[in-house]
């Protein structure tokens, strides 16, 4: 008997082309992957500043609450929307949106702005430590938070290190949907385990020339 380390992706076939496995598991565990840092952020906003050293105080409570609360929802709503990009609400849109309920969704409609989202978020999160409380990032050098602890520092870090991932994995997914979307019909056909040249169903072969009908 093996152990399952690993669970099975969701059951799904509501997509025009089978989902590798890989990229629905991606999929479904980038919600949970950005949650600890959504958490982290919201004490910020009723001003508990995480063992952070601030030079400046933070703003009044009727903006820095809306503004991190919004923030927090606004992560776990794109990454749930990357979903789409492994289920057939990604490729028909669902019936209860306006206008474009039950339209097919052309590929490039959902393509481009999830390979433009996902290059702006690995514009934004990635960084790598230069030391002296210095972190190169792909708009320069800039300075990094002080905490007023190492304890502070590597909670921060543990929750803020999946941040780096999340415009990668949505390219990559992003990919696989265009690769999935443009595939020809008859790779659908090797996949499912059938030769693109079989005949369908319920087909007869012509019978060829000088050959005696069975009776």
């Amino acid at each position: 008997m093996t152990l399952k380390i690993l669970h099975r992706p969701p059951s799904v076939g509501d997509t025009e082309r089978p989902v590798p496995r890989w990229a629905m598991r991606l999929a479904y565990a980038l919600p949970l992957l950005l949650l600890p840092a959504c958490l982290w952020r919201l004490p910020f906003a009723l001003h508990f500043e995480m063992g952070q050293v601030q030079d400046g105080g933070l703003p009044a409570y009727w903006l820095s609450i809306p503004y991190v609360l919004g923030l927090s929802v606004l992560t776990e709503v794109v990454a749930i929307l990357t979903i789409g990009l492994v289920r057939g609400w990604g490729e028909v849109a669902p019936t209860w949106i306006p206008v474009i309920g039950g339209r097919r969704v052309r590929p490039m409609a959902a393509v481009v702005p999830a390979v433009l989202g996902g290059l702006i978020l690995t514009f934004l999160f990635t960084a790598v430590p230069l030391g002296g409380d210095r972190s190169l990032t792909l708009y320069g050098v800039i300075d990094t938070v002080e905490y007023t602890n190492g304890a502070w520092d590597a909670l921060a870090m543990v929750v803020g290190t999946p941040l780096a991932a999340w415009g990668p994995i949505t390219i990559a997914l992003a990919i696989a949907y265009y690769r999935r979307r443009t595939a020809r019909s008859s790779n659908t056909a090797v996949c499912h385990g059938a030769s693109p040249t079989a005949d369908p169903p319920g087909a007869q072969r012509p019978t060829r020339a000088g050959a005696v009908p069975r009776s």
